[in-house]
């Protein structure tokens, strides 16, 4: 059974795909989880500390994926990453702004300022560098002789193809995961034993499916 904290952010997502985030009261979320106003102020504090818990959210089911999509065969570790970049961007707009910092109308945005984590404590979700940081670390780390440079490449393909999608682009064999097998294999050639890549998300950093509008 879903503790009243995960009811509250599934009700918000609902709220969303019904309407702007602008639009979203935080009485609204309450009914559809079932709880009283009372108990979604104790869980997030404000409207500012649920959209963070949102994005959290949707950021750690990002990388629960990549987690998931790092159990494929070692040689194609980088190119399973970037497909599930691919396909989490296509099927949950959150996932596509936390990636690339280009917000759509209608979201939920982090509250980066001053005194943004409130009263329930939240911390603010990552910034793109942050994130595609930890994707590149953790797949280089999990790609025997995958230099940190492949990792960069491919990443920065699957972000072509978030940004720009590959018409029809929904197979398992499709022409985004021919494309970055093929520069996975052309940057792995070239950039074998080469230091950290930097040029993606800057300095490594090492802490720690639905569309919206």
């Amino acid at each position: 059974m879903p503790t009243a904290r995960q009811a509250l952010l599934d009700a918000a997502l609902r709220a969303l795909d019904a309407r702007p985030w602008n639009a979203v009261r935080m009485v609204d979320v309450a009914a559809l989880a079932g709880v009283s106003r009372q108990t979604l102020h104790n869980e997030f504090g404000t409207k500012g500390g649920l959209a963070g818990a949102l994005l959290r959210r949707a950021a750690d089911g990002y990388l629960a994926g990549v987690d998931r999509a790092l159990t494929a065969p070692a040689p194609d570790r980088p190119a399973a990453v970037a497909l599930w970049t691919v396909r989490a961007a296509r099927r949950d707009a959150l996932v596509t702004a936390l990636l690339t910092g280009r917000w759509a109308e209608g979201l939920p945005r982090p509250d980066r300022g001053q005194g943004s984590r409130g009263r329930t404590g939240g911390s603010p979700p990552p910034t793109p560098e942050e994130l595609l940081a930890l994707v590149r670390d953790r797949t280089a780390a999990a790609s025997p002789g995958a230099a940190a440079a492949r990792c960069e490449i491919v990443l920065r393909l699957a972000l072509s193809c978030v940004i720009v999608p590959v018409p029809g682009d929904d197979a398992a064999d499709s022409l985004a995961l021919r494309l970055v097998r093929e520069a996975s294999r052309t940057a792995g050639e070239g950039t074998a034993g080469e230091g950290p890549a930097t040029g993606l998300s800057g300095r490594s950093r090492t802490a720690g499916g639905r569309s919206r509008r």
